[in-house]
């Protein structure tokens, strides 16, 4: 797999529930990204209202680390 440190998301839900599984993958140093469309929608006047309008990203160079931790999140939390 050719890495070229970009951003790859690989979780999108609420505030709460992305917040979470940061905690996990920065505990196992794993830089973190989140991009909450709340607060981009906010800034130009039109907030989304779609619950789940919060992404959270990692750098491609981490993915293979942060896949078991993601996947067994999805199972702890059922989703």
């Amino acid at each position: 797999m050719e890495t070229k440190n970009e951003l790859v998301r690989v979780f999108a839900g609420s505030v709460i529930t992305v917040n979470l599984l940061k905690y996990e993958l920065e505990k196992e140093g794993i830089s973190t990204n989140i991009i909450n469309e709340n607060d981009v929608g906010t800034a130009f006047g039109a907030p989304s209202l779609t619950p789940y309008s919060v992404d959270l990203y990692i750098l491609d160079t981490d993915l293979e680390k942060a896949t078991p931790i993601v996947d067994g999140f999805l199972l702890t939390n059922k989703m």
